[in-house]
């Protein structure tokens, strides 16, 4: 979900309940000051009936409201003396509705010639009902308006304003170690964006000055390394072939000899772990999976064959992948080359194709690998000491790289590798 969007979200769960308590503070304090109003009407109309009761004698033998909007009865003194001014709401009958309407009513007392009188007076009331039912209509065409109104702020004003940081976002992404190592800065008048794009300079200038100082260690760590190793070999072979030497010391070149070939095929699995968790297999391409597969089960045959082990290819499906073709011919070497080392005599390695993916199956006369360190660095398990412990770190660092997912798995004997896309 985009950010404008995700505030929309937010503003449209949290407008509805301030709506809400302004419409109810609205309707209680509307509701209020009409009371006021009718009630200071109420009062006044009350002075005015008193008034012209002193004068005119005839009015006290109205005791019904019919067409006036007052009633008199005549009480006794004590309950004269009783009363007080009293407000309320009732319900009159009204012949034109054909229904009960709400009244404003006023009760109170007073006294004319030494006569105690009750006096009602009524005004017309609001009719609470449909002002609720038309507040409450009010309110929903306000809600409508107000995210309307924030939704097209957003698209017009708050686009504008976050544009900045959506051209950041944009240069990140085209960001590329090998390929485009520099962020452009993005001219802005905002302090945050403006911070928020000059560290991302910045970090962009230290990630490629470390790239490129990796990618030289590298590089040199392959030529110095590899050179003098080579070396040390050919003379350690070529100190062997005299014939004066004892056997015994003939036993300690061939273990030296042993481990300097162990130490070069370390640092070749180091350096090609490396490079690949540096992404420096950038190029990406579409890879027909099935035909490199094929490519790479007829090369290890002879590996096979001087082991007594049949390497059998299932194809289920076409197999596409977009990726660095030298990365999928490591992931399905190293999946081969381990289904081949960690098997059993007169065994069987399968490598079974869909469209979905691929995996490889051996046999084995060991039981179950622990998943959560079959794939860490330097996991052996198996007392060759020859192994460098990196083939299926090797894989897990190529699926990573190419957006792909490895699972293990193991049944009666038969160890699983499974890989396929995310």
């Amino acid at each position: 979900m985009k950010l404008l969007n995700h505030t929309l979200k937010y503003l449209a769960l949290i407008l509805p309940l301030i709506v809400g308590i302004w419409a109810a503070l609205f309707y209680f304090n509307l509701v209020d000051e009409v009371e006021d109003s009718l009630d200071d009407g109420l009062d006044n109309n009350k002075m005015l009936i008193i008034q012209q009761a002193h004068s005119d004698a005839t009015i006290l033998l109205n005791d019904e409201f019919n067409e006036r909007n007052y009633a008199i009865r005549k009480i006794d003194r004590e309950q004269a003396l009783s009363m007080r001014d009293v407000y309320s709401d009732t319900l009159i009958f009204v012949i034109n509705e054909q229904d009960f309407e709400p009244y404003r009513l006023l009760k109170t007392a007073f006294r004319v010639q030494n006569q105690y009188y009750e006096l009602q007076v009524i005004s017309s009331s609001l009719e609470k009902d449909d002002l609720t039912e038309d507040i409450l209509y009010s309110i929903i065409w306000l809600y409508v308006v107000l995210l309307l109104s924030v939704l097209i702020i957003n698209n017009m004003v708050l686009r504008k304003i976050w544009s900045p940081f959506y051209q950041l976002l944009s240069k990140i992404g085209q960001f590329s170690l090998d390929k485009n190592p520099v962020i452009t800065p993005t001219p802005t008048n905002v302090k945050e964006f403006k911070e928020l794009d000059e560290r991302v300079v910045r970090l962009a200038k230290q990630s490629a000055a470390t790239y490129s100082s990796q990618k030289q260690f590298l590089e040199n760590a392959a030529h110095e390394l590899q050179t003098p190793l080579a070396v040390s070999i050919n003379k350690l072979e070529l100190l062997s072939e005299h014939e004066d030497i004892p056997q015994k010391h003939l036993e300690t070149i061939g273990s030296i000899t042993n481990q300097l070939q162990r130490l070069t095929r370390l640092n070749k699995a180091l350096l090609l772990l490396t490079k690949i968790e540096n992404r420096q297999f950038a190029l990406q391409e579409e890879v027909q999976v099935n035909s490199l597969i094929r490519q790479l089960v007829e090369q290890f045959e002879d590996l096979a064959a001087s082991k007594n082990i049949q390497i059998e290819l299932v194809e289920d499906g076409e197999l596409t992948l977009t990726a660095h073709p030298d990365l999928i011919s490591i992931l399905i070497s190293n999946l081969i080359k381990n289904g081949l080392v960690h098997n059993i005599p007169d065994g069987q390695v399968e490598v079974f194709v869909t469209k979905d993916g691929f995996s490889v199956s051996n046999s084995s006369s060991g039981t179950a690998l622990d998943p959560k360190l079959i794939f860490r660095r330097f996991q052996k398990f198996t007392s060759d000491n020859q192994r460098v412990g990196l083939g299926l770190a090797i894989v897990k660092a190529v699926c990573d790289a190419c957006n792909l997912d490895v699972d293990y798995s193991w049944s009666e004997g038969v160890h699983q590798f499974r890989v396929s896309r995310k």
